[in-house]
């Protein structure tokens, strides 16, 4: 079954998480969410897997460039709709194989993903 990287292209930890697929040769798929979206439905199961809180991104700038009113009382309704409508906050890499989802980059997390 295919592997597939979700994330932003020119994030820092997506090349470490590339870098590191390409020393353990393994042949994945990739998807920008930055340039090609994501859908609140694909949000949706990743959020039933892991829940919301994993896939939200509250330390980088996109969070903090909210407004006051968009970072109150967030819940997992307000949270995919925030997600769906910039990516940037979701949490990176967000890798997916055989219907699963592992959410950051950690090579032993993603050498058990592999080996799936």
């Amino acid at each position: 079954m295919t592997l597939t990287v979700y994330g932003i292209k020119n994030c820092d930890t997506m090349k470490r998480t590339f870098a590191w697929l390409q020393d353990q040769g393994v042949d994945y798929g990739f998807h920008d969410y930055k340039r090609a979206g994501i859908d609140e439905a694909r949000l949706r199961t990743w959020t039933q897997q892991v829940g919301w809180q994993t896939l939200l991104n509250t330390r980088g700038t996109t969070w903090r460039g909210l407004t006051e009113t968009e970072r109150a009382e967030i819940d997992e309704t307000k949270a995919l709709t925030l997600m769906a409508a910039h990516p940037s906050l979701i949490k990176r890499p967000v890798v997916e194989r055989s219907g699963r989802i592992w959410v950051g980059f950690d090579p032993e997390v993603l050498a058990r993903a592999i080996r799936l």
